[in-house]
């Protein structure tokens, strides 16, 4: 054997199928990888929604959606790969997945709803990032000054020292890098939860007198008629941006070795992580809503859920800001990429746009410096930044994000791609009833649309921007 012979050889072990550089990730990191995206900051509200739907429709809610996530997201695995889920061509995004079986103008409308998520999400991340900050010197200052103390903490300064560390974290080459991150994200995610759930048994077990209901808040009593409708709807929002995970499955996908089949593997990552986020958010919302009754805040540790011990709600918050630094990386990443590689195929003479510089960093090695990744990942992350602390709203925007990208994204494509690489007959037993799924959740995503965006009009008209919170 010659020594080019040999070379060719060896570069051929390190090559995936596609000619790419071979895929590493396993069961474990896209685990990892979805619970970072599934158990997000929604996880803080569900005391609150269990309070707008009561005790029998917001159990019933999260474990429909759990079930409807998990099916969804199992025929999106299937199609990785077109046409033949283990043996056909890789689809490397969600979009290039649409493009192999639906093509059109479908495609387009796949990278808006997709990547419009992903900024939406990102702006909303950073809110709670810094509500979460703001909280750490809140809970001390009403340990030092007593509960009915003046203790009013402006969100942007925490704002801006949250975007600080996205900027730098975002010089990350790829999401293939990020899986040490997630994994961290996700013991955060764990830890914040458990701490929630703790913290609201202490308060039932403490004996407090509160009210809840099997309807939830009383008309009436808590709230007008109109208000019930209206939080109703936003609260089936709420769940909706809970369980959306399905815009990062095909990218996460793509980090997957090629055996065992990605689409196995994948599937069982799902399974794993939406039957973790659903026992979390169950035992979240009941706990919470146990221990408030139908006055529960929209986020029980940064809403003055809790004042004691300021010890573990400090360390909860900490854990709440360093899942979001991770999960804010996860999107970021999706839709860095796609940027950059449409920049880079309009314009591959642009040297800005292509030239990498390689730099030699102490203790890391070298790292490859690209001019235009710098300038428009640090615009991007200030944007998000400043769009923040303009709208600085919790629950309104969660769930005006998954109003806009529950049913397309989760729903929508998932059935129909399945439907055309199936090729399922029209008006079969299979295709009539994947329709009235899809259907029903179109319905779902408007009632949440109506309900988030009257939230958020009632919002704006009492705050007062730039005022100290």
């Amino acid at each position: 054997m010659s020594d080019q012979e040999f070379i060719w050889g060896a570069c051929e072990k390190n090559l995936d199928d596609d000619g790419r550089v071979k895929r590493t990730g396993t069961l474990m990191t896209a685990s990892a990888h979805l619970i970072t995206t599934v158990i997000g900051s929604g996880v803080l509200s569900l005391a609150w929604i269990i309070a707008q739907l009561g005790w029998v429709a917001g159990p019933a809610a999260l474990v429909l959606f759990s079930v409807i996530a998990c099916f969804t997201s199992s025929l999106l695995a299937d199609c990785y790969r077109s046409p033949d889920p283990v043996t056909g061509n890789r689809n490397y995004t969600y979009m290039d997945v649409v493009r192999a079986n639906l093509g059109g103008i479908k495609v387009q409308l796949c990278g808006i709803a997709q990547y419009g998520s992903f900024a939406g999400a990102t702006i909303g991340f950073t809110i709670t990032a810094s509500l979460s900050m703001a909280a750490v010197k809140r809970s001390n200052c009403f340990h030092m000054n007593g509960h009915h103390a003046n203790c009013k903490v402006s969100n942007y300064p925490y704002t801006i020292i949250f975007a600080c560390i996205q900027i730098v974290l975002s010089q990350i080459p790829n999401i293939h890098k990020l899986s040490w991150l997630s994994i961290v994200a996700a013991l955060m995610s764990f830890s914040y939860s458990l701490i929630g759930i703790g913290l609201a048994a202490a308060k039932i077990a403490g004996c407090h007198e509160v009210r809840n209901s099997w309807r939830g808040v009383e008309v009436g009593v808590d709230v007008t008629e109109t208000e019930k409708v209206w939080r109703i709807f936003q609260a089936i929002g709420d769940i909706a941006f809970s369980y959306s995970f399905a815009p990062v499955l095909v990218e996460i996908q793509d980090t997957l070795k090629s055996s065992p089949p990605e689409n196995k593997v994948m599937k069982r990552a799902s399974f794993i992580g939406v039957s973790t986020t659903a026992m979390f958010y169950i035992l979240c919302g009941c706990i919470g809503y146990a221990a408030f009754g139908n006055d529960a805040p929209g986020n029980f540790l940064t809403g003055l859920g809790f004042y004691e011990p300021f010890w573990l709600i400090d360390f909860a918050n900490v854990c709440i800001a360093i899942h979001l630094i991770g999960v804010y990386q996860l999107l970021s990443q999706i839709l860095f990429a796609y940027v950059e590689n449409f920049c880079r195929n309009h314009w591959p003479d642009n040297g800005f746009i292509t030239k990498e510089h390689p730099v030699n960093i102490p203790l890391h090695g070298t790292y490859h410096i690209n001019f235009f990744r710098l300038v428009w990942r640090t615009v991007y992350v200030i944007a998000t930044a400043i769009v923040a602390m303009i709208f600085p709203f919790f629950n309104d925007f969660l769930g005006l994000i998954g109003a806009f990208s529950y049913w397309p994204l989760s729903v929508y494509f998932p059935i129909e791609i399945y439907i055309a690489q199936s090729r399922i007959p029209r008006f079969s037993f299979t295709w009539t009833w994947l329709k009235m799924l899809s259907f029903a959740c179109l319905v779902v995503s408007i009632v949440a649309a109506v309900g988030s965006v009257q939230g958020l009009a009632a919002d704006l008209k009492t705050y007062k921007p730039f005022k100290t919170r």
